[in-house]
């Protein structure tokens, strides 16, 4: 062993992320003191970002299994057949540290880690999605932070060919020290053509594909799993550099090479770069692994094997190939201007052996790496305690609106309400020429290169639901995702997540992501709606001048649903004048009736305040059940599900959409027009057509809503983005 290292001190270690108590386990791991390159891999493999130690317990309670699951969690993505020997393959990470760092480039490579992660798998990327969430729209680096990572999803995701056609953007303050960027990505494979990381067969050739090793992106794994501190501008090094144009020949070389039987295995380089890779690869297969560090491709001259093992540059994959086929490949990767190495083989050692100049420079047992990580049951503060930890405020007597035209023409202009057009039109939504249904409604569709059939994709969460509660609003995370996927007529299939909380070694913090994960695993459970991949991202808060503390607990939810026929499927726009407007769902007797936690009592009433709206799971269910069967039928020509601002909000959507105005039936109260009671759709469908269960509440016709001109309701939903980001309308 190279005996150049630097000692090991416990400030080094400190540097690392890891606790004296954890680097105690690393010395008795190896057996001997460890040197900076394994000190290196054992903290980033040991990270929460790649460990999940603070969360996995929790996570195994989710369920994760179904008919249609052909892969649940622990792979790149999550797998479910859709039929005719299809399968979609899908998943949704964060890039939330990064992206405060760096915005552009934080973003990009966001949107380019999740592709590789659905491509690696043979999948061909149709879609894209995101879930954005920001600080106050005044708070002096939010615009910044705004443009940059607008710019570096669309600058990706344009780039590379592949269209982002929805997501989701909240703001609060919260959120001011701390944003968070998640990405989703949806893919579709043939179901005998998917592809594993598995490595296998002592003696195939490991082989390097993608772009060069550079030293951007060191420590990023180790950095996104810590809160921010006064020095956050300061880790603008560990912030990824990524190239769509790479990534798109990337794409196009590795399923070419999947066309044939040349891969044993294979895995992207993403979060700790080719040492999570390799680690990943060896563990699932039971096998060792030796790599020659001279052999790797490198763009910066003098790197050590600490930096190439912990380099997160972008557009990397690592394979595993069958004997022999190694002149084959490189053929197809040298063809599209692709790096191409043999870097190592697999060995029966169970071990990671490092070659570096002629010196092993690193030797260390696979195992304690990614079976033997430390797993940690963090305390977790009871209900009763959260609840009053929490500050939440009883919701108290609230005055009824002296003008339900006034209170809705503001909540259309108000951030979490206002159009996000600024925002979508900076992406190409409509390249491939299979997206059906674009931004703006309440799920994207996408079909099916070839046939007629339609993958919807939606993404969804409430965090001040889950701060107020967080087992309720978990469930209505999940019942949210299945409503707006059942809100196009598509039948809910699975889901993938994004658990972005604060520092899990608070009692509060976990009291808050237990209760999350608890409601999200029943949710899924009663709407048999299983999670099939994921991602946590932990210690998102930030003690940097002029950002608040914690985030709100945000467990993000992608969902994706089955249309058979993407002729057959609704959307929000009003059609015809004289259809009827229809309430399905809601509480008996009324309208609405929950006020607690609403945008109306934040934005109108200035308050946050009350318990989140309970979740009736059978309720979500039936009703889903029967908005599907409308649509599938073609009862209904219009579908929008109610959610932020309540029945009055959504009639208003739907108005716009459609360019018609809307008549009520009966006068509205404040908590009929702006309650957020969950389990609620308003469906359109022609004079005389009765639907059985429902309410009718108006009338489609008119260019007004509650005596609000749809053009002044248009500009005030269309006026807050350009007016904030200084862009004309």
């Amino acid at each position: 062993m190279s005996s150049t290292a630097p000692h090991i001190t416990p400030e080094i270690v400190a540097e690392h992320g890891l606790s004296p108590e954890e680097y105690d386990r690393v010395v008795k791991a190896i057996g001997r003191a460890p040197n900076l390159t394994e000190l290196g891999i054992f903290s980033v493999m040991w990270s929460e970002h790649c460990s999940y130690k603070s969360s996995k317990i929790h996570l195994m309670k989710l369920p994760t299994k179904g008919p249609q699951v052909i892969c649940g969690p622990g792979e790149n993505a999550g797998v479910v057949d859709i039929g005719d020997g299809q399968a979609a393959i899908f998943k949704m990470e964060s890039h939330n540290h990064p992206s405060y760092i760096e915005p552009y480039q934080g973003a990009a490579t966001g949107v380019g880690g999740i592709l590789r992660d659905v491509f690696t798998m043979g999948a061909r990327p149709i879609a894209n999605m995101n879930a954005l969430r920001f600080g106050r729209p005044d708070h002096p680096k939010m615009r910044h932070l705004i443009s940059g990572v607008v710019r570096g999803i669309g600058g990706y995701g344009n780039c590379v060919g592949v269209p982002t056609v929805g997501g989701e953007v909240n703001f609060h303050p919260a959120y001011d020290g701390n944003i968070l960027v998640n990405a989703m990505t949806v893919g579709i494979a043939d179901t005998d053509k998917i592809f594993y990381s598995a490595a296998s067969g002592i003696g195939n050739p490991i082989v390097y594909v993608g772009s060069k090793t550079g030293r951007d992106g060191i420590h990023g794994a180790t950095m996104a799993s810590a809160d921010f501190g006064d020095d956050a501008d300061a880790k603008r090094p560990t912030v990824q550099v990524g190239d769509p144009f790479t990534e798109k020949l990337l794409i196009e070389a590795c399923l070419e090479l999947m066309a044939s039987d040349a891969i044993v295995a294979i895995q992207d380089m993403g979060a700790a770069g080719l040492t999570s890779s390799s680690v990943e690869m060896a563990s699932k297969g039971g096998v060792g692994i030796q790599l020659n560090m001279d052999d790797v491709p490198q763009r910066e001259t003098g790197m050590t094997t600490y930096e190439m093992m912990l380099s997160e540059s972008q557009e990397r994959m690592l394979m595993v190939l069958k004997p022999g086929r190694e002149a084959f490949a490189e053929a197809i990767f040298r063809k599209w201007e692709l790096d191409f190495a043999v870097i190592g083989h697999v060995t029966d050692t169970g071990r990671m052996v490092l070659i570096h100049k002629g010196e092993t420079v690193c030797d260390i047992p696979l195992a304690p790496l990614a079976d033997d990580a430390p797993l940690y049951d963090r305390p977790s503060m009871p209900m009763d305690e959260y609840k009053v930890w929490s500050g939440v405020k009883p919701l108290g007597d609230i005055p009824e609106s002296t003008d339900i035209g006034a209170d809705l023409l503001k909540l259309m202009g108000s951030p979490d309400i206002a159009s996000r057009r600024w925002i979508w039109e900076q992406y190409d939504h409509m390249v491939g020429a299979d997206t059906v249904q674009r931004p703006g409604g309440d799920a994207a569709v996408v079909r099916v290169h070839g046939s007629n059939k339609g993958i919807a994709i939606s993404t969804d969460c409430t965090p001040r639901y889950c701060y107020a509660d967080p087992y309720e609003g978990g469930k209505q995370a999940i019942a949210e995702c299945y409503r707006n996927l059942s809100a196009v007529g598509a039948t809910p299939l699975a889901v993938t997540n994004c658990l972005n909380f604060a520092n899990p070694q608070r009692p509060e913090i976990m009291a808050q992501l237990t209760g999350c994960l608890n409601g999200m695993g029943d949710a899924c459970r009663a709407l048999d709606f299983p999670i099939v991949s994921g991602n946590v991202s932990l210690y998102n808060e930030s003690k940097a001048t002029g950002g608040g503390s914690a985030i709100l607990p945000t467990p993000a939810i992608g969902g994706i649903g089955l249309l058979a026929d993407v002729d057959v499927m609704a959307t929000v726009a009003f059609k015809n004048e004289g259809d009827a407007i229809w309430l399905i769902g809601g509480p008996e007797g009324a309208l609405g009736t929950h006020l607690g936690q609403t945008i109306w009592l934040r934005e109108i009433a200035g308050r946050e305040a009350g318990d989140a709206p309970k979740v009736d799971l059978a309720a979500e269910r039936a009703n889903a059940d029967s908005v599907r069967a409308l649509v599938a039928s073609g009862t209904v020509n219009a579908v929008h599900d109610i959610s932020d601002g309540g029945l009055i909000v959504t009639i208003a959507e739907m108005a716009l959409a459609g360019r018609i105005g809307a008549t009520l039936d009966s006068a509205l109260t404040t908590a009929s027009a702006f309650g957020e009671d969950q389990g609620r759709y308003v469906v359109t469908a022609a004079a005389g057509v009765d639907i059985a269960g429902a309410v009718k509440i108006g009338t489609v016709g008119g260019d007004s809503v509650v005596g609000v001109a749809l053009d002044a309701l248009r500009s005030a939903h269309e006026g807050f983005f350009p007016a904030l980001m200084d862009s004309e309308l």
